[in-house]
């Protein structure tokens, strides 16, 4: 398997019922995140880490939202695959959806409600992406371990315990929503058995590569921020945090066309065809600046 023979897989699914009324007539990962959509973010991960084939796994009534979007991931160097998930299962049913599309190849996988901003994230994934074997997770210090998921470490740095939201944490390190897996994912998640709330839990899958020896930590440290928006207070927070950064350095995050085209993956040509490329406002302005 070659290094780079990853799929990525976001999940964009479920009904954001934290934030309703917001989310009654519009999936969460499509709301605004500053000057972007949600989902953006997301796709800037993986597209970040080299990854070309994406899977989008969403509600079938969300589907044509995605599309109108997003399309066929073309003027972003991309190749999309729509995923349906008809009921919330879990994220590791999500990760199973896609087998038929990812094959014998590894996968990452991003929660579409997550943002992960630093100038060393680059180089953290591309250390994740040549682990051919085992499995990756981000994780991050935070003040209240017991909201997440949390990993445990020893005096070497391997991981020791996994814990879904402990009353007791025994670490500050939450697990974040960007995962690394080999194929092998998909035989671990067949054996997996229903949460008491009936889906089947990431943990749980992260916990046998940790059973097994081929579970590996990268720590989020100073100078990266990441941000869960799935609540209305996290929403505006990441829009302001977001909007400092740009108005600040000039620079965007997120830029989906901006990344592709760092890689060589568009030309100008494909970037002035792109239908945002001509519009009066400050990304459009942003995407002129670039050719």
């Amino acid at each position: 398997m070659a290094v780079f023979d990853r799929y990525g897989i976001v999940l964009a699914g479920g009904t954001g019922s934290r934030l309703f009324p917001l989310t009654r007539g519009v999936n969460k990962h499509l709301l605004q995140i500053y000057d972007k959509p949600m989902i953006y973010y997301a796709l800037s991960v993986l597209m970040l880490a080299k990854i070309r084939r994406i899977c989008i796994v969403c509600r079938r009534e969300d589907q044509t939202s995605y599309k109108n979007l997003l399309g066929s991931g073309y003027r972003f160097g991309i190749t999309i695959t729509y995923i349906i998930q008809s009921e919330a299962s879990g994220i590791a049913d999500g990760i199973a959806l896609c087998r038929h599309v990812v094959g014998n190849s590894s996968l990452a996988v991003v929660l579409g409600d997550n943002l992960f901003v630093g100038s060393g994230l680059t180089p953290l994934l591309a250390r994740a992406q040549k682990r051919v074997v085992g499995a990756t997770i981000f994780a991050y210090e935070v003040k209240h371990a017991s909201d997440f998921g949390v990993v445990s470490l020893d005096v070497t740095g391997t991981p020791v315990a996994i814990e879904e939201k402990p009353e007791n944490p025994s670490s500050n390190l939450a697990i974040t929503g960007l995962y690394f897996f080999d194929n092998k994912a998909f035989e671990v998640i067949d054996r997996l058995k229903p949460s008491l709330r009936g889906e089947l839990e990431v943990t749980d899958l992260v916990a046998n590569y940790m059973v097994q020896n081929a579970l590996n930590v990268e720590i989020l440290g100073r100078g990266f921020a990441w941000l869960d928006t799935g609540t209305t207070q996290s929403l505006i927070r990441a829009s302001g945090f977001i909007e400092s950064i740009e108005v600040n350095q000039g620079l965007k995050i997120a830029c989906l066309e901006e990344i592709a085209l760092n890689h060589g993956w568009i030309d100008n040509l494909v970037l002035a065809s792109s239908p945002d490329f001509n519009i009066k406002n400050s990304y459009g302005d942003y995407l002129r600046s670039l050719v």
